[in-house]
Formats: C-alpha cells, structure tokens, sequence
C-alpha cells in the first residue's frame, strides 16, 4: 500500500500501529478543525473509522494519519489529515490522500467528501473538486 509515498515511507490502515496520544496532540493542538478536541471524543472516532498511518519505514515512526468515516458502499468522509510539521513538504500529504482515494476505489463509492480550509491544492491533485452545485448540500452542525 505505498505505490503513492515517496521511498522510505510506508502507510498502513492496522489500527494496532497507530499512535493514539499523537495523534490526539497533533490535531487537538494543532489543527484548526480539531483544536481542543477531547482525548476520549478522539479514541472514539479512531475507534469508530476507517484509519490510516503514515510512518517511517526505517524508524517506524507515526508522521501522518487520517480518518475515513464510511459505509464502503456508497458515502465516505475523508478527514483529520494531518502531516507531522517536522515531515511536511515531502508529499507525503498528498500521497496518503491518494492511497486513501485507491483504497476506497474497489467499494465503488457514490461520494467521497472532505472539507479544507487551507490545503485545496492537495486534495484537487489526487482528483477532488470543488462543489458544483452547493445550494443542494446543507448542514447540521458547525459551519
């Protein structure tokens, strides 16, 4: 599963080699969409998704993670990207996205959304678009 990082890279989606307090510090303190976000509503979004770690081949290290929340048969929600700001701008942004975009391929999904404020390049070069029609989607929640 790591056609889409650059050597020395590799991702995995098995749950047992994520690294939960990490991932709750990088989004929790800084990621915009996630500040604040309580350690047990973070365990349980883990628990309840579709995960995937980037990590370093050699040292094994967590640099990346994200989340999809999915029926794997017609709705998938890609979110809480995120990059280790320590190994950012060796794609391996775009490069997880694009291995979540390949996994998700053979459930032949309808729709695979996401919501960026700040990394609309990243998404649009693995094949994300912006919304044609917006005035058909509404909300629930926070804008």
């Amino acid at each position: 599963m790591n056609s889409e990082l650059p050597d020395g890279y590799e991702l995995s989606t098995d749950p047992a080699r994520l690294d939960a307090e990490l991932i709750h510090r990088w989004l929790s303190q800084d990621a915009y969409w996630a500040l604040g976000r309580s350690r047990e509503k973070q365990d349980r979004a883990i628990a309840e998704s579709l995960n995937f770690g980037v990590y370093d081949t050699a040292s094994g290290a967590q640099l990346g993670y994200a989340r999809v929340v999915t029926d794997r048969a017609t709705f998938a929600w890609l979110c809480d990207v995120y990059i280790d700001r320590a190994a950012r701008g060796k794609r391996l942004g775009t490069g997880l996205v694009a291995a979540i975009r390949d996994h998700l391929a053979p459930y032949g999904l309808r729709r695979v959304m996401l919501a960026t404020a700040d990394a609309h390049g990243v998404y649009a070069e693995v094949g994300f678009e912006p919304l044609a029609d917006q005035e058909k989607w509404m909300l629930l929640g926070e804008q």
